[in-house]
């Protein structure tokens, strides 16, 4: 016959419940301890109340026979969890006085639990007290140790955990001030992450959607053949055509993980590359109008010297003197020809002065709306007032080289716009018409002389606008596509 097992009272139950609250609340505090929440008098009167929670239940269950005496390992492990190794010691210390106390008051009949107990020998009263007061203190020693060693643990770990924090913003310092472009995608080509410079050279602020694809962004950029592979990729943006040197490279072993895209803009490096090619190619030019100059004046100069001799002559035949005129007028166009192009290619130096450039810039605009090309062409201007070291006639000539394109490319109907602001110590000269009639292919050749697109142009309008510009320190760039149109942009500094 199995032995009846004795369900547990209301009051043991009530018991067990008060324990599991208070040794709750000695947990609670014990974090709150460690995030620096709470201070050490409070933890040291939970200790304190925890041993008095113990011997009460301790007296009140039989002492010497209690079943609760493992509550006072509870209170010493609670404070070495609160106090660290020599809080568990004193813990223990106490612990042990007060189990001892109950012990000897419940020997000489001092006290009488109210569920009584049997009489206790020595033998029996020094078992209990010297297998309490060991196990105290041992299990003092071992939380003490436990709690050192997780406190270590703990401190390499936060010390660990800051390392990674300033790491982490080490990385994030170094990818936002990176200069190129960088952009991350997944192996379905989705925009991972990209860099602060890549924004900004592809001008992505606010139009960058969760979960865009890599091609909307660069086109083709995913192609097998340039990966691992350096090269140039023309990208449109909100802010016009960008000129992209890439670099493409997976970013695990066999490109199963994603890839990884940088890249610089090369815009303004390939501008000034084709800048310093213009200006040779003008150097060389010069110097062979100057020299092709030289050698058609003196044979000129030898017709024309004969031909006014052949008209002194007396008696002469009337139709040789028709015909003599006709060669010294042709002679002087020729001549006058020469001077034109040599003042092309070797312009005279600007005279600047100081002028209020808005008003030379108003008035070119006014004098060429009676021009033809301009009967039936929208004109608006905003300029702002800005005083600029300028050779006037210069200028003005650059205006209507300019302005006189714009009127033909827009055509009746069409929109001619003429801005001017300042911006980093330049005078910003905008002429922008609604035309776009630039093809990308001659874009990189509009300033070449004699190169032209219209019928019966010379080819010199451009070129020569190109050389005063250049001639005051400045600079002139062009951008044409029959969405956007075409604008000229002529910079020119503020301070002479």
């Amino acid at each position: 016959m199995q032995p009846m097992v004795e369900e547990p009272s209301r009051v043991d139950t009530l018991s067990f419940s008060v324990i599991g609250l208070v040794y709750l609340f000695t947990l609670v505090y014990g974090l709150m301890l460690r995030g620096g929440r709470a201070d050490r008098v409070a933890a040291v009167m939970q200790v304190v109340g925890d041993l008095l929670i113990a011997s009460v239940l301790v007296f009140l269950t039989g002492v010497g026979d209690s079943p609760f005496t493992f509550l006072y390992l509870l209170a010493v492990i609670g404070a070495s969890m609160l106090l660290d190794g020599r809080g568990a010691l004193l813990a223990a210390g106490a612990g042990a006085i007060a189990y001892a106390s109950l012990l000897v008051a419940v020997k000489l009949q001092w006290l009488e639990p109210p569920l009584g107990v049997g009489d206790v020998s020595r033998q029996r009263l020094a078992f209990l007290l010297g297998s309490n007061v060991l196990a105290l203190f041992l299990i003092a020693a071992l939380a003490g140790y436990l709690t050192r060693q997780l406190s270590a643990t703990g401190g390499r770990l936060s010390e660990r955990e800051a390392d990674l924090k300033k790491l982490d913003h080490l990385q994030r310092q170094i990818l936002a001030c990176m200069p190129s472009g960088l952009i991350t995608c997944d192996e379905g080509g989705r925009v991972t992450f990209v860099n602060r410079a890549a924004s900004a050279i592809l001008s992505l602020e606010g139009r960058l959607s969760p979960g865009s694809h890599v091609d909307a962004l660069l086109p083709g950029v995913l192609e097998r053949e340039v990966r691992q592979r350096r090269r140039e990729l023309t990208v449109q943006t909100p802010s016009g055509l960008r000129i992209l040197g890439l670099t493409v490279t997976a970013l695990e072993a066999g490109g199963g993980g994603g890839t990884l895209v940088v890249f610089q803009d090369l815009t303004e490096l390939r501008r000034i590359e084709e800048d310093l090619k213009r200006a040779d190619r003008l150097a060389a030019l010069g110097t062979l109008a100057a020299q092709l100059a030289h050698e058609i004046r003196n044979p000129l100069a030898s017709m024309r010297g004969s031909a006014q001799l052949l008209v002194q002559e007396p008696g002469g035949d009337p139709t040789s003197a028709k015909l003599v005129e006709i060669l010294l007028r042709e002679s002087d166009r020729l001549s006058k020809l020469v001077e034109d192009f040599l003042r092309f290619a070797r312009p005279p130096p600007p005279v600047k002065q100081a002028l209020e450039l808005e008003v030379l810039v108003a008035e070119t605009v006014d004098m060429l709306r009676v021009d033809p090309l301009a009967s039936q062409v929208g004109v608006e201007m905003a300029l702002a007032p800005m005083r600029v070291p300028v050779d006037a006639d210069q200028l003005r000539q650059v205006l209507i080289n300019i302005l006189r394109n714009a009127f033909q490319a827009a055509g009746p109907g069409g929109r001619v716009r003429v801005t001017l602001e300042a911006a980093d110590e330049l005078a910003l000269l905008r002429i922008w018409d609604s035309g776009g009639r630039i093809p990308a292919t001659d874009l990189s050749r509009i300033f070449e002389p004699f190169f032209s697109t219209r019928e019966g142009g010379t080819g010199l309008g451009l070129s020569t606008a190109y050389s005063i510009v250049r001639a005051h320190g400045g600079n002139i760039r062009v951008s044409s596509s029959p969405q956007e149109g075409t604008e000229f942009l002529i910079q020119l500094p503020v301070q002479g």
